[in-house]
């Protein structure tokens, strides 16, 4: 890497900088273990400010930070996921797959104590994914579970080739990302090293290429989708975002928000007979506007008509995804995993914390049951608000809509893994909002959770989680509600 004559041209600062990245990057990934809470926080905050000052330096120097990216990512390719165990379920599930076993069907601790072991490595993999993940059905959408098993099918026999296997996976992903979100942000008449704030990021590198989160991919797609929206490929735009949705399920959030984009955006005015145009859209002659895709105006009932179409391409393809894996057992096992999430699980939460302790008050057991069945209610009603009431006929526009309805989960919800925060951040490098590169930063304390002084004491240490919580929230009371976005850049 260092031998490229793009870095040959890097000056003296540049060199330390990338250097003693890729130092910190080594240890993190070889010589980390993730209750060395005091080596985790001094890595994790000297790569981030080295990310920082890298970015600032060589920010017109984009194939520089490229090549950083994904020098900084092969660095981990050996490595054995050290902060999270997810990984031993993805081999699990991925193996299952590959022994014509549908793996939505029986848990991991249903095989194991009948003394079955349907897969190589079994007992393994089920000693690394612990009691609370073996004890649950999959919830992992078929996209994902399809990475799963291309693992599987080049390495059945060796935990790290799998590893090995879907690292290059989310990698290659983030070589979409880097390519879609860059010519987006170009269409945008945004700064291309925008997307570097999430390419670049050690939290983005630790997380999903590191520990082998599968948010990446279905970033991939998600941006992927949107390019293709705005240059007015909607209908291949629905296929893609179905891919996205069959990697993770969050995308499905966004789904209400596109209304104003097919609908709003593509009115004629009946009284003065002429398109009614965004900012964008004017700086265009109306002839080469008319014949851009992404800018051409039609009728309300036609822009309705492609909204339904929309809608309907991206639920039968979702469904289609779904269908190999299609039994009664399968959709009663697989809603009851993920109601799971709104209704048993509870980590670094912020709003749901203080709600659970308010309820403590008059009932004091149990809370999550029923602020669990609240909370989707609320986020619901706040996705349709955003959808009817805020401006979202541009694009930017749409995509900020995007963060905030996804904030507001994230902000609502009883569970928030330190990975969820993928998605903020590269909704972010399309808009002016800052809070969620902040929440990057400081998500490590979610690490440091479990951190008591009675070692016998399992609960979250609530002032760890504050602490997070308090930086995020100032920063984004500033952005969105004190401090005034230019106005060039809000449409």
């Amino acid at each position: 890497m260092f031998l490229n004559p793009i870095f040959l041209k890097l000056n003296k600062t540049a060199w330390l900088m990338a250097i003693a990245s890729v130092l910190f990057c080594w240890v993190f990934a070889y010589h980390l273990v993730r209750t060395d809470y005091v080596k985790l926080i001094t890595l994790y905050v000297g790569l981030f400010v080295l990310f920082y000052n890298i970015i600032k330096l060589l920010k017109h120097n984009t194939k520089a930070l490229t090549y950083l990216a994904f020098g900084f990512r092969a660095i981990f390719i050996l490595a054995i996921p050290n902060l999270s165990q997810d990984f031993f379920r993805f081999i699990w599930d991925g193996r299952m797959i590959l022994e014509d076993i549908n793996p939505y069907l029986n848990t991991v601790e249903s095989f194991i104590s009948a003394g079955k072991y349907p897969v190589e490595q079994a007992l393994e993999l089920r000693a690394g994914m612990g009691d609370l993940n073996a004890s649950h059905f999959t919830n992992y959408p078929p996209i994902n579970q399809l990475c799963f098993a291309i693992a599987a099918l080049f390495s059945s026999k060796s935990i790290l080739g799998s590893v090995m296997v879907m690292r290059l996976l989310i990698i290659a992903a983030d070589f979409g990302t880097l390519h879609f979100g860059s010519k987006l942000l170009e269409k945008l008449k945004l700064p291309t090293h925008n997307i570097f704030w999430y390419i670049l990021n050690p939290f983005i590198i630790i997380e999903l290429t590191g520990n082998l989160h599968f948010e990446g991919v279905m970033i991939f797609f998600l941006v992927w989708s949107l390019y293709l929206l705005y240059v007015g490929k909607w209908q291949f735009a629905a296929v893609v975002l179905a891919l996205s949705i069959s990697v993770k399920l969050i995308p499905l959030i966004f789904l209400p928000l596109f209304f104003q984009w097919f609908v709003k955006r593509n009115v004629i005015s009946s009284k003065h007979k002429k398109p009614v145009l965004s900012e964008d859209e004017r700086r265009k002659p109306y002839n080469q506007a008319q014949d851009n895709g992404a800018q051409k105006w039609v009728p309300a009932f036609a822009g309705i008509t492609r909204l339904t179409s929309f809608y309907a391409i991206v639920i039968l393809t979702t469904l289609l995804l779904f269908a190999p894996f299609y039994s009664s057992e399968f959709i009663n096992n697989y809603s009851k995993t993920v109601a799971l999430w709104f209704g048993n699980f509870e980590f670094n939460g912020s709003l749901y914390y203080i709600a659970r302790e308010v309820g403590y008050l008059f009932r004091g057991y149990n809370e999550i049951a029923i602020i669990g069945t609240i909370t989707p209610i609320l986020v619901i009603l706040f996705t349709l608000i955003i959808t009817f009431l805020r401006k979202n006929s541009t694009f930017k526009a749409l995509i900020t809509a995007m963060l905030l309805v996804l904030s507001f989960y994230y902000f609502t919800t009883t569970t928030v893994h330190p990975w969820y925060v993928a998605t903020l951040l590269i909704l972010s490098v399309f808009t002016t909002y800052k809070f969620p590169l902040v929440w990057s930063f400081v998500i490590v304390l979610s690490y440091l959770a479990y951190v008591n002084i009675n070692s016998m004491d399992k609960s979250e240490n609530l002032w760890v989680i504050a602490l997070e919580y308090i930086i995020v929230y100032s920063v984004f009371i500033w952005e969105v509600f004190i401090k005034k976005a230019p106005r060039k850049l809000e449409a």
